[in-house]
């Protein structure tokens, strides 16, 4: 059996803080939207503090250890853009001006991105 691929991923560094806000705020989730400067970063919400709609992609769940797996969705418009690549969210030092919930931390969330490999593509349907 072929293992499922993924969209997305998270660094060890934003995984341990997923942790820390987990314990604070209980089940997380991401949302990546399509605006400019930090609309343009992923928003981490607690689960029922963001709404996502019809106007919204899941692009994959994070599985981090020790807390309920994080889904991630990014907006349909933006999705367009970016469906051939790979997403990984990582952590920096900074404070984004967002609501995300990381932001009173010192931190920040934010995408690493790469092209999609041949396999992923064809898993995707894309190739």
């Amino acid at each position: 059996m072929e293992t499922l691929r993924s969209r997305v991923d998270v660094t060890p560094a934003a995984a341990a803080m997923l942790r820390r806000l987990a314990a604070t705020h209980g089940s997380l989730m991401f949302h990546q939207s399509g605006g400019c400067c930090d609309g343009s970063s992923p928003m981490c919400y607690p689960v029922g503090m963001f709404r996502v709609g019809a106007a919204d992609v899941l692009l994959g769940t994070l599985e981090v250890d020790g807390i309920d797996p994080v889904r991630v969705f990014m907006s349909a418009s933006q999705f367009e853009y970016w469906k051939y690549t790979h997403l990984t969210i990582d952590l920096v030092d900074g404070r984004g001006s967002g609501f995300s919930v990381e932001a009173p931390e010192g931190k920040r969330f934010l995408i690493r991105s790469r092209m999609l490999d041949d396999a992923e593509l064809a898993a995707f349907g894309l190739g």
